[in-house]
């Protein structure tokens, strides 16, 4: 199985898991396939209203596995699942988390 559908299909898998930790290849190729499904649902709703629905299903049913991945992969990178809301500062905080997902895989164990 190609890696993109792989991490994509691990991720719905573990939509309410919270504990443990992602690998940055876990979360960027999930992040890569949701993006890639939300273009073509996109650029699909342009000429349907049929995938316009479905689009404006998926975007927010796509919170599930996320959440969850972004949480896991901040413990990954060493930081406590609060540093999620960092995003919520305009301009610099969401650049400041992606800087955080971008992180390797901290030595220490978290407390």
């Amino acid at each position: 199985m190609h890696p993109l559908i792989h991490h994509y299909v691990e991720a719905w898998k573990k939509s309410f898991d919270y504990t443990g930790r992602s690998k940055r290849p876990d979360y960027w190729w999930f992040y890569l396939a949701n993006f890639l499904l939300g273009l073509v649902l996109g650029l699909l709703s342009n000429s349907s209203t049929f995938f316009g629905w479905i689009l404006s299903l998926y975007l927010p049913i796509s919170i599930l596995p996320t959440l969850p991945l972004t949480i896991r992969r901040l413990r990954d990178a060493g930081k406590p699942w609060p540093w999620i809301f960092i995003g919520l500062i305009p301009i610099i905080g969401t650049i400041w988390l992606i800087v955080l997902l971008c992180q390797p895989t901290a030595l220490q164990p978290l407390v």
